[in-house]
């Protein structure tokens, strides 16, 4: 099934997963009842979710991610449901669905799987829904790696609307973990510092990044993964913004620093290239209007976002 676009406007600060128009309601995590009745609304929607992939229905006006419980029940989803909070005062779940049930989807026409990040950068869902899709992800893949206690190994149980696992044995609780990870643009005078790494498209340069260690600050991680990857020292680490990034779980911390050496010793384990850009180049990069083909990270990514920022401030 074609998926037809609805938008693939990222403006500069709102990249993907951001504009999250949620209420979680958090208070309602506790009320099994108050969350059954929301459940049962014939308002009530829920994002079903495979893998790396969502189940979308196609109607008549194009493809839609939001599916009426029943629908998402028709389709195969696992009863289980997570609650993500209130849109307009109905409530809105995210669900699972095993392979087998998916794999009775491939070749309707009237419904189809589709990859996240693909949907993401082309705009088949408008913006605003995609912090919601994350936070669906984000929490079926908790629960469908988590479905034993990390303390006693006995079976877990799902509660307070899929936010945690309680274990009947040991009396553990356990509770979705978010993973931090700093990006980061590193510029020396007129140049910005941008790798590849081997599984991005040919022509593709990106900010470095990497997961900040235990007891780590967010400027000694973003120091130490640009000497790691790079031999780049460098200083004068700034706060930009963050982005939810559901693969499988993670916040990525854009950072800006200042270079103090300019001589590149990539660490070709971490990285297949690393090298300097000067604004004209970057700025041909970003519009994909390099002569080699040479092209930013797409604006669905936060480190368009930071590439872009430099870029407009000059």
């Amino acid at each position: 099934m074609t998926m037809t676009k609805t938008t693939t406007a990222f403006p500069l600060g709102q990249p993907a997963f951001v504009s999250n128009v949620l209420d979680r309601a958090a208070h309602l995590r506790t009320d099994d009842a108050k969350l059954m009745a929301l459940e049962e609304h014939r308002d009530a929607r829920a994002y079903v979710v495979y893998r790396d992939s969502l189940v979308m229905k196609q109607d008549a006006d194009g493809p839609r991610a939001l599916l009426t419980l029943n629908e998402a029940l028709k389709y195969g989803a696992n009863p289980g449901t997570i609650f993500l909070g209130l849109r307009n005062g109905a409530a809105v779940f995210g669900m699972g669905i095993g392979a087998p049930a998916a794999e009775k989807l491939l070749g309707r026409n009237d419904v189809a799987i589709t990859e996240l990040r693909g949907m993401a950068m082309h705009g088949v869902v408008p913006p605003d829904q995609l912090s919601a899709i994350a936070m669906a992800k984000s929490l079926v893949s908790w629960h469908q790696r988590h479905g034993y206690c990390a303390n006693c190994g006995a079976r877990t149980g799902m509660t307070q609307g899929g936010w945690r696992r309680d274990c009947p044995s040991c009396k553990a609780e356990h509770f979705p973990r978010t993973d931090p990870v700093v990006i980061m643009l590193v510029t020396h005078g007129d140049r910005c510092l941008l790798g590849r790494q081997k599984q991005f498209p040919p022509g593709m340069w990106s900010c470095l990044a990497g997961f900040v260690e235990a007891a780590e600050t967010i400027e000694d991680a973003v120091r130490r993964e640009v000497l790691e990857e790079s031999g780049i020292r460098c200083t004068d680490v700034h706060y930009y913004m963050t982005q939810p990034w559901p693969y499988p779980s993670s916040l990525m911390i854009g950072c800006t620093a200042r270079a103090t050496t300019e001589e590149i010793v990539v660490d070709r384990s971490e990285l297949e290239d690393a090298r300097w850009f000067d604004r004209a180049e970057a700025t041909l990069m970003m519009k994909r209007q390099h002569a080699d083909g040479l092209a930013g990270p797409h604006p669905f990514a936060i480190a368009h976002h930071l590439v872009g920022r430099w870029l407009e401030l000059g």
